[in-house]
C-alpha cells in the first residue's frame, strides 16, 4: 500500500493538472481577447445602469447634479442630497450586490445539479427564510403588522432580515448535514426541495389564521425590493455578499469538473463531497443574505448564467462567474429603475417587472441555443 504522503502528492498533481484537460472538452472560445472585450463591455453597462438609477425615480436629479453631490458639492437643491445618499445610493448598491449575488448562486446550483432550470433556491433556502419572516410578521398582532406598514416600528426593517436570516439558515444547516451524509446529488436535491415544501406548508397555514393587516405586510416583503435596506443593513448585507462571491470564485475549478459528472471530477482527484459542501454554503449564503434583505428575487438567478453563455458560448466558469456577476448586477439595476416609473409617484413590484421582462429573454436564449443540453452534459 503507497505512503499516505506519497498518495496526497499525487492527487494534488491531479487536482493542478484538470484544467488543462478541461480546456479541450468544454468548447472555449479561441480568442482570449474576444472575452476581455465582452467583459468591459458588461462593466460598461454595469457603470451606466448605477447612474441611471441614481439619477431616476420619482423625482428626477440631472446626471451633472448626482456626479456633483457625489464628490462632495451641493445640489441645486438641498433636497437633492438627502435622495441621494439617504434612498438612491444604498438601493443601488444594495440592487448591484442582490444581483451579482442571485446570478452566481444560481450558476453554481445549475454546474451542481447539472440542470439548466435550477436556482438559487432550489434547495429551499428562500422558503425557510419566508418561513423565518411569516413567523415574526403573521405571529404579530394587528398593531405590531400596521408598524410596520407604516413604517413606524424601529426595529422592523432588523427584525424581518433576522429572521429571514434565522429560516434560512435553519434550512441551509440541514442541507449541509445531509450533504455529507448523502452521496447522491439527486437525492440531495429531492430533500432540498422537500425541506422548501415543509416551509412552504407552514407559510400556508399562517397566511391562513393571520389577518388581513398582516398578510399584506408579508406579502409587501414577497414581493420583492431593494429600497428597504439601509446603511447600516449593508454593512452586513455587504460583507456576507463579498465572502459568499469569494467562496464562488475560489471553487471556479472544482466547478469545471464537476460540469462533465462525479466520476470524472473524482479521476481527477477532487474531493466531490467536500466540493459540494462548500458549493451549496456558498450559493446558501448569497441567496439566503439576498433574502433576507431584499425578499425573494425570481427570475435573475436562473436566466442571467444562461445569457452568460449564450454570449460566450462556453461553458468555463473562468469566464461564466465573472460574467454572471456584473451581467446579473447590471440587470438588477435596470429593473430596479423601471420598477419605480420614472417621474411616477408609483412602484410596480420588483418580481413584476422581473417576469415581465426576463421570461422573454430567457425563452429567447433556449430556443436560439438549441444544443443547451450539451452545457449540462455529466
Amino acid at each position: 500500500m503507497p505512503f499516505p504522503c506519497l498518495q496526497r502528492e499525487k492527487t494534488r498533481k491531479g487536482q493542478n493538472e484538470w484544467i488543462m484537460n478541461l480546456d479541450e472538452e468544454l468548447n472555449l472560445l479561441p480568442h482570449l481577447g474576444v472575452r476581455w472585450w465582452v467583459l468591459l463591455l458588461l462593466g460598461t453597462a454595469l457603470t451606466l445602469a448605477f447612474a441611471l438609477s441614481l439619477t431616476f425615480g420619482s423625482v428626477r436629479i440631472p446626471p451633472q447634479q448626482v456626479f456633483h453631490i457625489l464628490l462632495g458639492g451641493e445640489g441645486e437643491k438641498a433636497s437633492w442630497s438627502d435622495i441621494l445618499f439617504k434612498f438612491r445610493l444604498p438601493k443601488a448598491m444594495t440592487a448591484m450586490l442582490a444581483g451579482a449575488a442571485l446570478s452566481a448562486a444560481g450558476l453554481q446550483m445549475q454546474t451542481l445539479f447539472r440542470n439548466p432550470l435550477a436556482d438559487p433556491f432550489v434547495l429551499g433556502v428562500s422558503s425557510g427564510a419566508s418561513l423565518g419572516v411569516s413567523v415574526v410578521i403573521l405571529g404579530m398582532g394587528t398593531g405590531g403588522a400596521l408598524g410596520f406598514i407604516s413604517g413606524m416600528n424601529a426595529l422592523g426593517d432588523l427584525t424581518v432580515a433576522a429572521a429571514a436570516s434565522a429560516g434560512a439558515g435553519l434550512v441551509l444547516g440541514m442541507v449541509l448535514m445531509l450533504s455529507r451524509r448523502v452521496q447522491n446529488t439527486l437525492t440531495l436535491l429531492v430533500m432540498g426541495l422537500m425541506f422548501g415544501y415543509l416551509a412552504s406548508a407552514v407559510v400556508s397555514l399562517l397566511i391562513y389564521i393571520s389577518r388581513p393587516e398582516q398578510v399584506q405586510v408579508f406579502s409587501l416583503w414577497a414581493a420583492g425590493s431593494f429600497g428597504g435596506v439601509t446603511w447600516s443593513q449593508l454593512r452586513v448585507f455587504g460583507p456576507i455578499t463579498a465572502l459568499g462571491l469569494l467562496m464562488a470564485l475560489g471553487m471556479i475549478k472544482p466547478l469545471n469538473a464537476l460540469l462533465l459528472g462525479d466520476d470524472y471530477a473524482r479521476s481527477l482527484g477532487l474531493n466531490v463531497r467536500r466540493a459540494r459542501f462548500w458549493i451549496i454554503l456558498s450559493a446558501s449564503l448569497l441567496a439566503g443574505a439576498s433574502t433576507a434583505f431584499c425578499g425573494p428575487i425570481w427570475f435573475i438567478g436562473v436566466a442571467v448564467p444562461h445569457v452568460a453563455r449564450s454570449l460566450f458560448n462556453t461553458a468555463d466558469h473562468r469566464v461564466l462567474l465573472p460574467t454572471s456577476i456584473l451581467l446579473g448586477a447590471a440587470l438588477a439595476l435596470i429593473a430596479d429603475v423601471i420598477a419605480q416609473l420614472p417621474g411616477s409617484q408609483r412602484v410596480l413590484p420588483l418580481n413584476v417587472v422581473m417576469s415581465l421582462f426576463g421570461v422573454p429573454v430567457i425563452l429567447w436564449v433556449i430556443v436560439r441555443q438549441q444544443q443547451l443540453r450539451q452545457s449540462f452534459a455529466g
